[in-house]
């Protein structure tokens, strides 16, 4: 496990490169190829490559994506390396090795019927190419499991994650030379500084409306902003992305209401309001029965207690459980760092989490 580990983080597969995910296709194709005996059907999406395995009718739907966060090169400033039972490198955690551990862990079983594999080459990026994909292979389907790594250092499973939204704000204002005229401009920087303080009173309504939930409350964050062209020039456009994290559909309608209805505070300026939902909620209640399930498998093989976790974060989980399939998470690798320096895989875990959804496969494919 631990070599073929090593062949997929030594392929990078930044997201926004799209040779390099095509060539991450390859290999983790190859990889699925010697353990399950049959190729994978290669389907190319607007330039993304991803990879489908179905053996019979299908009954389980297992999802994994082979992009990373980490742009080309990473691999040098983050080499592979397993010292003191930690594997590390670029996407080692998110999510290369619960790559690993599906093949190996559907390897195991006497054969791989009923089961369909997607592993997608653009799940950091939303899965905007993948996601009709995913969703039409999950819609007959008794259970879906997703081999995102675990929730937390521990091994927590990931049992609800929240919805997203993504908006762009695009403000519209007037140039006018800073130094001799600038009071015929009208400034998009300062409109963009108000609509960052009009976002953030929102996340905090949107908090207020939706205490008390398990996944927590409603968040509002702005994360980029950009305006102006020249230093002696008055901006005449300024952009805001907010990225908005939801743990029910009506907080993402409410929302999506209250985000498309700000309003300038800056005499001339425009407001233009682009993007929306993204992925949906999961609900606690799509992961209960198969969470249950995993327990007592967990407990059959001699495995520590499971826990489980709801998260912020999303992934193609939210797009199974809203097709009513019911859905698991967070079965990939135990390990932490996800996205940072410090990413790293804890090898003792890896067996084990094999062990646990060759059960899983097992029980619900019949």
């Amino acid at each position: 496990m631990l070599s073929d580990l090593e062949e997929l983080v030594r392929c990078e597969s930044f997201s926004a490169d799209l040779g390099a995910v095509a060539r991450s296709a390859e290999v983790v194709g190859a990889l699925g190829e010697r353990l399950l005996g049959v190729a994978p059907q290669r389907i190319v999406i607007g330039g993304v490559s991803h990879l489908r395995w179905s053996f019979g009718i299908p009954k389980v739907l297992l999802i994994g994506h082979h992009d990373t966060v980490w742009p080309m090169g990473s691999i040098r400033s983050r080499p592979w390396s397993v010292a003191d039972g930690r594997a590390r490198g670029p996407g080692v955690l998110d999510m290369k090795a619960g790559l690993v551990q599906m093949f190996h862990a559907l390897a195991s079983l006497p054969s791989p019927d009923g089961v369909c594999v997607i592993v997608n080459g653009d799940e950091e990026v939303g899965s905007t190419t993948s996601r009709q994909l995913i969703e039409q292979s999950a819609g007959g389907c008794a259970a879906a499991f997703v081999l995102e790594a675990s929730a937390d250092e521990g091994g927590a499973l990931k049992t609800a994650r929240k919805g997203t939204s993504r908006y762009e704000i695009v403000v519209h204002g007037r140039a006018a030379h800073a130094g001799q005229e600038p009071e015929k401009g009208v400034n998009a920087a300062i409109e963009a500084a108000h609509q960052v303080l009009s976002a953030a009173g929102l996340g905090v309504s949107a908090a207020s409306a939706e205490d008390g939930s398990p996944l927590g409350a409603a968040t509002i964050t702005p994360t980029l902003l950009s305006a102006g062209t020249a230093r002696n020039t008055v901006p005449a456009l300024a952009r805001l992305t907010l990225d908005v994290r939801v743990p029910s559909a009506a907080a993402q309608e409410t929302i999506d209401v209250l985000v498309r209805g700000m309003t300038p505070r800056t005499p001339g300026a425009r407001l233009e309001v682009t993007g929306g939902g993204q992925r949906p909620p999961m609900g606690p209640e799509s992961s209960a029965a198969l969470y249950a399930l995993a327990s007592r498998i967990a407990a059959e093989q001699g495995q520590e207690p499971l826990r489980g976790a709801p998260v912020g974060g999303a992934s193609d989980a939210n797009y199974t459980a809203a097709m009513g399939c019911p859905t698991l998470d967070g079965l990939g690798a135990v390990g932490g760092g996800a996205h940072a320096d410090s990413e790293y895989v804890a090898v003792d875990r890896m067996v084990p989490r094999a062990r646990l959804l060759a059960g899983l496969v097992a029980r619900t494919r019949r």
